[in-house]
């Protein structure tokens, strides 16, 4: 075995570590009693790739700059415990006869490796060199792979369910960690989170039936079974687990409650709001999966296209003014907002927001949730924060006269507001204030802007099909039959990668209606919302629909899922 002095000697040789470095590293490590490849990653002395390109060329081991999931043997792979694996950086690839192929991220921790001997017996290990984060990644995706409700429910025993369901016990780190020596129901529950996940969906439905427990999944706004009905005795056990894994009574049956679940599934974080309420079978759960990632926190992330991201951008550099964002329930509307606020989140910047609930959490900015039940609404909170210096402010939600009064007083003394109303366009949002009972005068005086949006499903690209649309489709969506010439429309078919929807994802649609002189005269006057919209595409605004065709142009969703989202709005031309 070489000594740290040899393998120091070797590192200075063939890799950018300096004397300096390895003198530190050395003293380090005498201290510690660490390896010193581990001392040399963790100060930061050598970048791990040139660490694995050294160490192999020294003991001879072939080097991987990368590791994929469907590269591993998962029946092999699994055999060994998850933790065990995460702990020692370590993955069995592959079994050729008496050869085993393992990924390590280090060599000269050889206890693990001898392990891996007695679980395969007369095996020859040949070790592969790979990075840590490369390792973990893989771990993730192939005990993933490996985790199926359907499997899980299978073993389920009849003795005991509902006391193992109540179990208390210290949520891991990750659900993949449980996978072992956890009860039948733990393992269960685990097992829904991690497929909800692994098919990308938004919220899981567990309902109880009159002979069986139903568990559903919404995907892409659809909602479908991922697995067959659960017997109707595990029902109990199930739906205690979960309010315990949310913090509720588990006694109280007979009330609405609402939760909140912290969950790491294969390593990223997510929010779980867990809602359930009494039906004539028994307690109904549903779990929303809010992923705690800002990845898709950007205006080039949430779908707008170069022209509407050019204004939307200008909007929300202002000092002052609101900017309302309307659409149905579900429509991306908290998403797009955050994307706003996470384009101007800067230091100089004093951001506060009042929702119901926070759903995603954004460093740099306050965030208050509204609580009724203590006098805590929209408007006290909004009172509140406005005596906190902010620069920019969120609502949630306007819903009464209150919070949109102060909402709008708040824009006209030099802040910038945020806010969302459920409208079905951007021009109903003017009419929708002026119902609540606000002076026209005063939505003049402050309203910027308003957006409208709504998600519509993107197409599989591996199953897509073109087709020549009807004259009729053409006429219903609007679309001349010159913009088609040349180009190719998409029909959805539907594949195993998309779960034989023909779709996969979603990307919001949007018309973003800009106050200008003209459109502040007819709001003063108190003009209804359809000629407000005549007057804004006269203007240049893009509407809904004429921007979901110029997405159904560029092959990224169907002229029928373009209809199903913009079906309540007429098509007006620009010409009028």
């Amino acid at each position: 075995m070489t000594t740290p002095n040899q393998l120091g000697e070797a590192l200075l040789q063939t890799t950018s570590l300096t004397t300096e470095g390895l003198e530190q590293a050395l003293r380090e490590q005498e201290e510690s009693g660490a390896r010193l490849t581990q001392v040399l990653l963790e100060l930061s002395l050598i970048s791990e790739d040139e660490l694995l390109k050294a160490l192999g060329a020294l003991y001879r081991m072939p080097v991987r700059d990368s590791l994929r999931p469907d590269e591993v043997d998962g029946e092999l792979a699994t055999r060994i415990p998850i933790s065990f694996a995460k702990s020692h950086h370590l993955l069995p690839l592959r079994q050729d006869d008496d050869r085993l192929e393992v990924a390590v991220a280090d060599p000269l921790l050889t206890d693990p490796l001898d392990d891996l001997r007695f679980l395969y017996p007369g095996t020859r290990l040949e070790p592969v060199l790979v990075t840590r984060r490369a390792i973990l990644n893989c771990i993730n995706q192939v005990y993933d792979r490996a985790s199926s409700a359907d499997q899980v429910a299978e073993t389920l025993d009849t003795e005991d369910l509902e006391d193992l369901a109540t179990e208390i016990i210290q949520e891991p780190e990750d659900l993949l960690d449980s996978a072992e020596d956890s009860a039948p129901i733990i393992r269960l529950v685990n097992s829904l989170l991690q497929q909800a996940v692994k098919e990308r969906s938004s919220d899981i439905h567990i309902e109880p039936h009159e002979r069986e427990l139903v568990v559903r999944f919404r995907t892409d706004d659809l909602l479908y079974e991922p697995i067959r009905p659960l017997p109707k005795r595990v029902q109990q056990a199930v739906t205690s687990r979960i309010k315990i894994m949310g913090r509720l009574d588990i006694a109280e049956k007979r009330l609405p409650q609402d939760g909140r679940i912290m969950l790491k599934i294969a390593g990223r974080e997510y929010d779980v709001r867990l809602s359930t309420i009494p039906t004539q079978y028994g307690e109904r759960c549903v779990l929303r999966l809010l992923p705690r990632t800002q990845e898709l926190l950007s205006l080039e992330r949430i779908g707008l296209d170069v022209e509407n991201r050019t204004v939307f951008k200008r909007l929300i550099h202002r000092s002052n003014g609101i900017i309302l964002v309307t659409g149905p329930t579900g429509s991306g509307k908290t998403t797009t907002l955050y994307a706003a606020l996470s384009t101007i989140n800067t230091p100089e910047q004093n951001i506060i927001t009042i929702e119901d609930p926070v759903e995603i959490q954004l460093k740099g900015v306050g965030q208050i949730e509204i609580k009724p039940q203590i006098g805590l609404t929209f408007a006290a909170g909004l009172r509140s924060i406005l005596r906190q210096d902010p620069n920019v402010i969120l609502v949630g939600e306007i819903r009464d006269l209150e919070t949109a009064e102060i909402a709008i007083q708040a824009s006209l003394t030099g802040h910038l507001v945020f806010a969302t109303l459920h409208t079905n366009d951007a021009a109903g949002a003017i009419t929708r204030l002026v119902d609540m009972g606000v002076e026209p005068f005063l939505i003049s005086s402050s309203l910027i802007a308003s957006l409208a949006q709504r998600l519509v499903r993107v197409l599989c690209t591996r199953c897509r099909a073109p087709y020549v649309p009807s004259p009729e489709e053409l006429d219903e969506a609007g679309i001349r039959p010159d913009e088609v010439a040349g180009r190719a429309v998409y029909r959805a078919v539907g594949c195993e990668r998309c779960n034989h929807k023909g779709y996969r994802g979603r990307r919001a649609i949007f018309e973003i209606l800009v106050v200008n002189e003209s459109i502040r005269k007819l709001t003063t006057r108190g003009i209804d919302s359809k000629t407000i919209q005549e007057e804004a595409v006269r203007g240049g605004m893009i509407t809904l629909r004429q921007d979901g065709v110029s997405k159904v142009l560029a092959g990224i969703t169907t002229i029928a899922e373009i209809l199903r989202q913009t079906e309540e709005e007429a098509v007006i031309s620009p010409d009028l």
